[in-house]
This record gives C-alpha cells, sequence and structure tokens, in this order.
C-alpha cells in the first residue's frame, strides 16, 4: 500500500504541474456568470480525481476533502484571525495519509522573479542605475491540533530567502528575507453559544498574524516575501456574520534576516475593533489602536501613537455600486515631539452585470505628511502594520509607494474572463501631500521644499489565474512615470544614478499548496 501512495503522490504531482489548464478555479465566496445566472465558483480538483479514480483514496475521502464549504470546513486555529483565503486549500496529504479530524498537515511555496530599474532608494546610491532583478522563496508549513474541538493549536513556519540580490545597490531587508523562523504558534479557544445566548467568542493565544478591516493598518501579507506577527493575546465576540467586536494586547515581533525573530519589552501593540455587518448597503467598522515603541535608547524615534477612525462601505455586487471611506486619526508623541497625523481613504466602483464581469473603481487617498522639519510637531502618518499592494502597487523590492505624506487619486479596472481569469489595469497619479517631508522610505527629502510635490503617475497591469486552490499564477508589469520631483539637484544629489528616469518593473510567480 505504500509504494501505491508513494507511485501516486509523484504521479499526482505530475499531472498537477503540467495537466491542469482544462481545469476551472475555485475562489470560495466569489460569483461567477454562468448561461446567464450567477453561481458561486465550483470546480473539480484533478489530483483528488486521479487519486480517487485510481483508488488510492475512498469516495468519502474524496467528498471529504472537497467539500471545505459550511459546516463541512474544519476551522484551523486562526480562522476569525486571518483571511479564509490564507488558509483554505485542499491538503492532500490528509487524504493519502488517512489523516484523523483532530490533525492537519498542509504546505505551501510561492517562487516569484521580478525585476525593477533605475533604483530611486537613497541607500541604492551604490547601484548606479543598473536593473535590480532578484528571485523571491517564501515557503511554508502548517501544523493543525484539535479538529473542531474547543481547544486548538496551529504552528506555521515560514523560511523566506532571496537570491541574486548580493550585489552592490541590491535591495534587501527583513521584508524580502526571513530565513527559517516561526510564523505563527497560536492556541485558540473557542466557544459557540455562550451562556445560551448564542453569541460565539474565540481566545487567542501565542503568536499569531492578525487581518483587521480593510487591512491598511494591521495585516497578514500576502504579496510581501516576509509577514507581520504578533505575540500575544487576542479575543472576539461575536454574532453570526451579524457582528464582531475583537480586541488584543501583543508584542509585535521584530524580524530578523537571518536569526530568529525575538519580540521587545518595550515595543507594545493593542487595541479594539468593532465591525457592524446589520446593513448590507452601510456596514461599519469603528477602531481603536495604541502603540508604544520605546526601542532606540536615546528617545528621538520613540512612538506613543492612538490611531482611531472608522470605515464606512459596501462590498461589491454585480449591477450594483459600492463604495468605501475609511478615516484614522493619531494623536501622541515622536521622541520629544507631539504628533498629530490622518489618513483618508475614499473610493468608489461600480461592478457592470456583463460578460466579464468589469469593475471600475476610483479611488483617492490623503495620508499627512510632516508640514515644517524641526519644528515641535509630527504629522508624518504612521501606517504601522499594514499591507498596501492591492491598492497602490507591488511590495516585494518594488513598493515605492506608502500611505505616509501622500496625495494619491486614481482607478483600476478589474476583468474575469472566466471563472479562473483575473485581469487588473490600473493608474494612479502621486504627490506628495507636504514638499519638505520624507518621501516615504525612500530615504529622499528636500528640506527647503524647492523639489515640489509632483512624484509622477504610474500604470500597472496584471494577471492572476487560479487553476485549482492549490495553484495558482500571478504576473504584473509597472512602468512608472517619475515626476519633476526626482529632477531637482538637492533629491538627484541623494539618489543613485540614473534615479531620476522612468522605471520599469516586472514580476511572475508561481503558488503551490499541497
Amino acid at each position: 500500500m505504500s509504494k501505491n501512495v508513494f507511485f501516486y503522490g509523484l504521479l499526482s504531482a505530475a499531472l498537477f504541474l503540467i495537466g491542469t489548464s482544462l481545469v476551472q478555479a475555485v475562489e470560495y465566496g466569489e460569483l461567477v456568470q454562468k448561461d446567464g445566472k450567477w453561481e458561486f465558483k465550483n470546480t473539480e480538483d484533478p489530483v483528488l480525481k486521479l487519486m480517487h479514480d485510481k483508488h488510492v483514496i475512498t469516495d468519502e475521502d474524496y467528498f471529504k476533502a472537497t467539500d471545505r464549504t459550511g459546516k463541512n470546513w474544519i476551522e484551523p486555529a486562526d480562522a476569525v484571525l486571518n483571511r479564509r483565503r490564507e488558509m483554505d486549500w485542499i491538503h492532500y496529504e490528509r487524504s493519502l495519509l488517512r489523516l484523523p479530524d483532530w490533525l492537519d498537515l498542509g504546505f505551501e511555496n510561492r517562487t516569484r522573479f521580478e525585476s525593477y530599474d533605475h533604483p530611486w532608494r537613497a541607500s541604492q546610491a551604490i547601484g548606479n542605475g543598473r536593473t535590480d532583478g532578484q528571485i523571491a522563496l517564501r515557503s511554508r508549513v502548517r501544523i493543525g491540533l484539535g479538529g473542531d474541538g474547543p481547544l486548538r493549536l496551529l504552528f506555521e513556519g515560514q523560511d523566506s530567502r532571496a537570491f541574486l540580490d548580493k550585489d552592490p545597490g541590491d535591495f534587501r531587508d527583513a521584508t524580502t528575507v526571513n530565513e527559517f523562523d516561526v510564523l505563527q504558534l497560536v492556541g485558540a479557544l473557542t466557544l459557540h453559544n455562550v451562556l445560551g445566548t448564542g453569541l460565539r467568542t474565540d481566545l487567542h493565544f501565542g503568536r499569531m498574524t492578525m487581518d483587521f478591516g480593510s487591512r491598511r493598518l494591521i495585516a497578514r501579507n500576502a504579496f510581501r516575501n516576509t509577514v507581520n506577527s504578533f505575540d500575544g493575546f487576542h479575543w472576539q465576540l461575536s454574532q453570526g456574520n451579524t457582528w464582531r467586536i475583537r480586541a488584543f494586547a501583543t508584542q509585535p515581533v521584530v524580524r530578523d534576516d537571518v536569526r530568529l525573530d525575538q519580540q521587545y519589552h518595550n515595543l507594545l501593540f493593542w487595541g479594539t475593533y468593532l465591525e457592524s455587518r446589520h446593513f448590507p448597503w452601510f456596514q461599519m467598522d469603528a477602531f481603536y489602536f495604541g502603540l508604544n515603541d520605546q526601542r532606540v535608547p536615546n528617545g528621538t524615534a520613540h512612538r506613543t501613537y492612538s490611531t482611531a477612525g472608522g470605515r464606512l462601505f459596501k462590498d461589491p455586487k454585480p449591477g450594483e455600486p459600492d463604495y468605501e471611506i475609511e478615516t484614522a486619526w493619531q494623536t501622541g508623541r515622536r521622541g520629544v515631539t507631539d504628533h498629530f497625523a490622518y489618513l483618508q481613504h475614499v473610493e468608489l466602483g461600480y461592478t457592470f452585470n456583463r460578460p466579464w464581469t468589469p469593475r471600475l473603481l476610483f479611488q483617492f487617498d490623503y495620508a499627512s505628511g510632516d508640514r515644517q522639519p524641526d519644528d515641535n510637531q509630527d504629522e508624518g502618518f504612521d501606517s504601522l502594520f499594514g499591507a498596501r499592494r492591492w491598492e497602490y502597487g507591488p511590495t516585494g523590492t518594488w513598493g515605492p509607494f506608502a500611505r505616509t505624506n501622500l496625495i494619491s487619486p486614481g482607478w483600476r479596472l478589474f476583468l474575469n474572463p472566466t471563472a479562473n481569469w483575473t485581469l487588473m489595469v490600473k493608474h494612479r497619479v502621486w504627490y506628495l501631500a507636504q514638499e519638505r517631508d520624507f518621501f516615504g522610505s525612500s530615504g529622499l527629502r528636500d528640506t527647503t521644499g524647492n523639489a515640489g510635490t509632483s512624484l509622477g503617475h504610474d500604470v500597472e497591469l496584471q494577471a492572476q489565474w487560479a487553476v485549482t486552490s492549490n495553484l495558482d499564477f500571478d504576473v504584473g508589469y509597472v512602468h512608472w512615470f517619475k515626476g519633476s520631483y526626482f529632477n531637482s539637484p538637492t533629491i538627484l544629489a541623494q539618489m543613485p544614478a540614473g534615479g531620476n528616469k522612468d522605471s520599469d518593473y516586472f514580476y511572475a510567480a508561481i503558488r503551490v499548496r499541497i
């Protein structure tokens, strides 16, 4: 029996990689038009079908593996912490090894090639305007215990590394490399009917990743090669999908590229988050986050922030408009100066009830910047632990724009030619909110303000092919038409040679999950 399992495992892997072009993808919870009607996407997994046809797995194993919706989905310990797409795929090991329900095992690997020219970061001054190409490799293993029991445990290890990044001027930091580390080691205690009220409550403890709301301020990074994680406690109370309240008290994990990550007693992060889904056309979030970061001995970079805000939105639906409004306000101190900053986001969209399901989206962002250097007021918005790929463009070695000192209007168009293809085109215009403050994390700054605020505009193209829930491809291209800011003598002196020229960025990624 073990030889058969091994043989069919190899055969399944081969078919998985070369023979799935006729299979439509699964993206659970999303709609697709079929024969004039809107239905949830669905598919038959080719690997499971092969194993079933060759009698490696039984009918029961097959249906248990494929029917993961509703009550048949066994929640892992991080189910309410993160988006379901981060943890929900068919785990072939469970069927092949006939693992019991209380034990889960999964593996994931994403390999991405990315390259861009004319680096602009001040830290890349040795690059001399040449192309920076890298291969980013991210591997994960998930081991879950507890099944549907009230107490569940999860270990998730991650290895993030980059190749072709050793030359002078190559971009490399803790957002691209974090070798052999613990991403999550979390326990979850769940009660589904608290005191007969029908309410559900969850308590999480240990190391965890978290997604909150729009993910602009707290996120489990998807595109980036490394991921934010936190040590501490998280609690939630909810009534189905109608409302929930969340609270957490943590120490953010500080990443190290080669050594084990660690937490610091003088770095604390806590908060509460309320979600209301009573009205589909008027869904609401309200939040408060506190940050106390006193790791730097001299105190000039201490951050003691309170961030409060809210969000109103309507989910996209075919034939209907949608919208999102989010506001966040920060107060506190940065070093010895007072801190007051804010972020405003507005977007309006419409999904057409037409072939390819086109969705047109208009967006506007304003993130405050510091008006006057060396005064007693700091006004640069701190995006805390948020993600930005889906809104501002690819991160990885790219990612020039961040939610600080920024004004940006733009639009994007999504198309779904088939159930498993998504195409996107984006155009955004970029300005500094304050001409005397830093440009994002680039290290570039003109304290006189003579460089102006025009950062230019960019056009992005993206194509995603989700072959199955276990295999997907992602390809993208960005052309950044740089603005007059980069032609200023003050900024030219801080950049690598040729940094003022337009930049092109390309990436191609494949993700395999088993």
